[in-house]
């Protein structure tokens, strides 16, 4: 099942890649947490943070909300989230 989990990842990051369709931030968010959660060496990332940076402190809270997934639900999350909110994933 593995296999077929990464492929159908790695076709849902190209979807999402190639996706011109708008999001709101907190649906980019959740996009980057899972995406950064499924592909890290060690599976969790924790951006460089400059004090006050804003953006950095919502990506940093964003990977919280998905530190106890492990990289296969985080690749499974991912694909649910590329077909709810850009489509079906053929293989």
């Amino acid at each position: 099942m593995e296999q077929g989990v990464n492929s159908k990842f790695l076709k849902a990051y190209e979807m999402a890649s190639r996706t011109e369709r708008q999001f709101p931030p907190d649906v980019l968010l959740h996009f980057y947490a899972l995406y950064k959660r499924a592909t890290e060496k060690n599976g969790f990332y924790i951006p460089t943070t400059n004090r006050g940076d804003l953006r950095s402190a919502f990506k940093v809270n964003a990977l919280v909300q998905v530190k106890d997934l492990s990289k296969e639900e985080a690749k499974q999350k991912y694909i649910e989230l590329v077909e709810l909110h850009i489509g079906n994933i053929r293989e």
